[in-house]
C-alpha cells in the first residue's frame, strides 16, 4: 500500500489519505478482508500525525469501505470493494458539477429526480 502526502494541496491531508485508500479499495488493491498495518506505523512513514491518518479511517467508516476495531485493526469491510467504486465515482460528479457551476442545492436536486 502506497500513500503519498502533498503538504502544498489545497486538499486536507486527512482527505488526501482517505481519497487514495478508497480508491486502492476501488482499485482492488485492498481487497476485502484484509487488515491494514497498524495507524501509528502508517502515520510514521509519511510523517503525519496518527489522529490525522485516523480522520481518515473515520470517514471510510462511516461510509462503509472501513472498520475500526480499537485495538485490533483496520480491515476492509466485505461491501468496500463495490462502494469504494460508487462514492469515487459520486465524488467525481460532484467536482465536475461544482466546476460546471452547479450550487450544491442544484446539485442534489439533480440526483434526487434521478432517484
Amino acid at each position: 500500500m502506497l500513500l503519498k502526502v502533498d503538504p502544498a494541496s489545497p486538499q486536507s491531508i486527512h482527505e488526501q489519505l482517505a481519497g487514495q485508500l478508497r480508491a486502492s479499495i476501488a482499485g482492488g488493491d485492498l481487497v476485502a478482508g484484509e487488515k491494514l498495518p497498524p495507524a501509528r506505523e502508517i502515520a510514521g512513514s509519511l510523517g503525519v500525525n496518527v489522529h490525522t491518518l485516523l480522520r481518515a479511517f473515520t470517514t471510510l467508516r462511516d461510509e462503509g469501505l472501513l472498520e475500526v476495531r480499537r485495538g485490533r485493526g483496520t480491515v476492509v469491510t466485505d461491501k468496500a470493494p463495490l462502494q469504494a467504486g460508487v462514492v469515487e465515482r459520486a465524488r467525481a460528479l460532484v467536482a465536475e458539477a461544482r466546476r460546471a457551476g452547479l450550487t450544491n442545492e442544484e446539485i442534489r436536486q439533480t440526483l434526487e429526480v434521478e432517484l
